[in-house]
């Protein structure tokens, strides 16, 4: 087919884009960069449909569809990679999608923090120079009951710290049964060894007894006891396992150091609510451990960090430690933590002000009643696809608790005029990404994940999609 040299002619110059009316408004807070790359690229697709005879072989595109292709892609390029999802997965601390989120409490304070000089290394009382610890430390030590307390990145690091400041060159003596992963191909005997310690395996996957441990150290000299709470799984039926107690008991015993990995880290005694599981701090400092370490983002309902909580006498070991340095966390980890450790200064009102607590303890009839409304507002307002209620269940995830299901109410959503895998892949090219799990080829959302306020945002994005 003849190319028409006409319409090749017709097709707007880059400067006649800029200043159209509609890419001159929605342009103002966009780098002109962007914009002027982003028209030129739209610019160079058209011309290749008129040369290839394809769509515009007979007639131009609208210069009103062309100016609206460009402004939804520059708004595109213009946003953030890091941004919001909607989480209708029911997994409540989803480490793909940033595991806890904070509370709304504390937005003002961190905010404050971000955009404005702080104390974050000043002593406001002496006019010298402050620790960044100090803003945390006073509050772990209240809230758990330890002597001491200080933050570091993350968990990992927490244990590569106290390990290399306890045990390098040492050995560590750990029950076989838990040497966990903890994501992402990372597993405790790798993190162990470049702390510098020498890892002593004892007991079988299943079973360590006391008298493993004890022969361990008998044979073994010097080291430190390691127990690891395995978050992630769980090994039942024919098993056994060595209390906190009776290993702090052997470690006095023959004057060795008793480390606790507790992994998760919750402050509040969640059995209370029917969540059964965990091990609070509190019940590790009481049981005597020498240091406990836990992260901030898991159970604890706050930013990512590495906790460790114990001993005076090795806490200001460990910050001596030049690997301490390597580890510290940024401000902006620091306010949020603090701000959120604030929260549990009143535990009763933390669960409630704690939005990964909070989506724990939901009662499951609120739950029920939020999956019915939104189920509604789905069949009222949706077209061109069949939607349900059934029961199911959430989970808390983060590795945390991996036996408990949380009873839910799950609304499916079977398409009609389309796959179920493109729907899924429509919601997560949303400007708002909706990110949900597929079923039985259904699309299946939980909403004990989905804040209220986000409702309307799945009913758009559905609407806009199917009908």
């Amino acid at each position: 087919m003849a190319i028409d040299n006409g319409l090749l002619k017709r097709i707007p110059k880059v400067d006649d884009m800029i200043n159209n009316e509609k890419i001159a408004g929605a342009a103002q807070n966009i780098s002109r960069r962007i914009v002027v790359e982003t028209i030129r690229e739209v610019i160079d697709e058209t011309r290749e449909k008129i040369l290839n005879a394809g769509e515009y072989r007979t007639s131009m595109p609208d210069i009103g569809i062309m100016a609206e292709e460009i402004i939804s892609r520059f708004e595109r390029k213009n946003e953030m990679s890091l941004k919001k999802v909607i989480n209708a997965t029911g997994v409540i601390l989803h480490t793909n999608l940033g595991r806890a989120p904070l509370s709304c409490d504390i937005r003002e304070k961190v905010w404050e923090i971000a955009e404005n000089y702080s104390t974050l290394e000043y002593n406001t009382r002496t006019g010298e120079r402050g620790s960044r610890y100090d803003h945390v430390s006073e509050l772990i030590t209240k809230i758990t009951g330890a002597e001491a307390a200080f933050a570091v990145n993350n968990n990992a690091a927490a244990v590569v710290l106290i390990l290399n400041t306890l045990a390098n060159g040492a050995r560590v003596i750990v029950s076989r049964g838990e040497l966990v992963e903890i994501g992402e191909s990372f597993r405790l005997p790798d993190i162990l060894k470049q702390s510098g310690a020498e890892l002593i395996e004892v007991g079988s996957t299943n079973k360590t007894r006391l008298s493993d441990y004890e022969k361990a150290l008998m044979e073994h000299s010097p080291a430190v006891l390691l127990k690891v709470h395995t978050s992630n799984y769980k090994i039942v039926g024919f098993a056994e396992e060595v209390s906190l107690p009776e290993l702090v008991g052997l470690g006095e015993k023959y004057s060795v150091s008793v480390i606790h990995d507790l992994g998760s880290g919750a402050f509040i005694d969640i059995r209370k609510y029917g969540i059964t599981g965990e091990t609070t701090v509190q019940e590790s400092v009481s049981a005597g451990v020498d240091l406990v370490c836990f992260s901030g983002d898991k159970l604890l309902g706050g930013p990512q960090a590495g906790i460790i909580a114990g001993k005076k006498s090795l806490i200001d070991k460990m910050k001596k430690n030049p690997m301490t340095r390597a580890f510290r966390i940024d401000k902006l980890t620091l306010a949020a933590l603090e701000a959120t450790l604030r929260l549990y200064l009143d535990p009763e009102n933390a669960v409630n002000r704690i939005p990964s607590l909070s989506m724990m303890t939901t009662p499951p009839e609120i739950i029920s009643g939020r999956a019915d409304s939104l189920q509604c507002l789905l069949k009222t307002n949706v077209r061109n696809c069949a939607v349900s209620l059934e029961d199911g269940y959430s989970q808390v995830g983060g590795g945390s608790l991996p036996l408990m299901n949380l009873p839910a109410r799950i609304i499916k959503i079977k398409p009609e005029q389309l796959s179920t895998q493109e729907l899924e892949e429509r919601l997560r090219d949303r400007r708002v990404p909706i990110i949900v799990t597929i079923r039985r080829d259904q699309i299946c959302l939980d909403v004990r994940t989905v804040a209220l306020e986000d409702f309307p945002l799945i009913v758009n994005a559905f609407e806009d999609i199917l009908n």
